[in-house]
């Protein structure tokens, strides 16, 4: 199970001195474990990728911000914890790709019926705002 690899990871971070590592890894044990009383059950493989997701997410828009203000060194430090966290996730996909999966999808005219339709098909495999932006505008050449 992906939760157990996170805790190898976290027992070798502490043993390879890798301070970095080891701060994102207990970090992302505590916010796996906020969500495991919040669904109050164990994990499954499942809930652990949504929390690492969201994890991600929150360091990508850190990143936008730092570097919307010019403060590259803390943008650098988010990247670097951003490519600890990604490596825990799918690859994900490519625009051309999700645009080839959404063209498969017959996608209602409706921005919130299609995202209904098309999140589940990405969820784990594609950044939401990647995907809401193209059926945005594939939706806006439709009409």
């Amino acid at each position: 199970m992906l939760i157990d690899q996170i805790k190898a990871d976290q027992v070798a971070a502490m043993k390879t001195s890798q301070p970095l590592r080891l701060s994102v890894i207990r970090m992302l044990q505590s916010a796996l474990g906020y969500k495991q009383i919040e669904l109050q059950r164990e994990l499954t493989d499942a809930d652990v990728l949504t929390v690492i997701g969201a994890e991600a997410k929150k360091r990508r828009e850190a990143i936008a911000s730092y570097q919307a203000a010019h403060r590259e060194a803390q943008a650098a430090q988010e990247q670097q914890e951003l490519a600890i966290l990604q490596a825990y996730l799918p690859a994900q996909l490519s625009e051309e790709e999700i645009r080839a999966e959404l063209g498969k999808l017959q996608l209602p005219p409706d921005f919130g019926q299609a995202m209904k339709l098309a999140s589940p098909v990405f969820r784990g495999r594609a950044d939401g705002s990647v995907v809401a932006r193209l059926v945005k505008e594939i939706l806006d050449a439709g009409s």
